[in-house]
């Protein structure tokens, strides 16, 4: 995925508000062994891309001077009450050093868990993302995390996701094992089943 941006030589917070004013977003990009380089790009370009899930989680190719980098989205401001992205920051990417990032979860098969389909259970999405630590090369868009077996009053935890290869837990999660997601069976379905049931007979 690209993103074109120019090289910003006027900094300031008056010189960015002027910028905002022609259609253009202020940033700046970091990291690795190059100095800070404030840059600008297209603000609606920008905001449509912040809208895709790939853009947040991916290896993005920066062009600049007709030059490329590879870059991670880092962080990005939006304005308290406009739909405007008011900066943004970008981390330079080395291919031979892993890279500490969030990637989102996509939860599948969740219509046919056994405590969904058998007790109209509701499934509760604990986590959405998951921190992770990789080379460039193996990061994924997402992680899969496969509800078809799960029933009612149990869950999901880290622990049980199956990591792309060269994919591995970030310190935050080693040592630990928190639930990805849980299928709870509200208080009115539980009732209803007792109600359903066939009373026993009589001895």
């Amino acid at each position: 995925m690209e993103v074109i941006v120019s090289k910003r030589d006027v900094q300031g917070k008056g010189a960015s508000r002027r910028l905002r004013r022609t259609g253009k977003t202020p940033g700046v990009i970091y990291g690795g062994n190059k100095p800070a380089v404030s840059i600008e790009l297209d603000h609606n370009a920008l905001f449509y891309a912040l809208k895709r899930e790939a853009f947040h989680a991916s290896v993005l190719t920066l062009v600049m001077d007709g030059e490329t980098e590879s870059v991670l989205l880092r962080d990005y401001q939006m304005h308290p009450f406009r739909m405007e992205v008011q900066h943004i920051d970008f981390q330079r990417v080395d291919a031979t050093h892993k890279i500490h990032v969030k990637v989102p979860l996509h939860f599948i098969n969740a219509d046919v868990a056994p405590g969904v389909k058998l007790a109209s259970g509701i499934v509760t999405h604990i986590m959405t993302e998951l921190d992770v630590t990789c080379l460039a090369a193996s990061l994924p868009e997402f992680i899969e995390v496969d509800l078809a077996n799960l029933q009612a009053g149990h869950s999901v935890h880290v622990s049980e996701l199956t990591l792309p290869s060269g994919v591995e837990l970030a310190g935050v999660h080693k040592g630990d094992d928190p639930a990805v997601a849980t299928i709870t069976v509200p208080r009115g379905a539980v009732a209803d089943a007792a109600e359903a049931e066939p009373a026993a007979p009589a001895a």
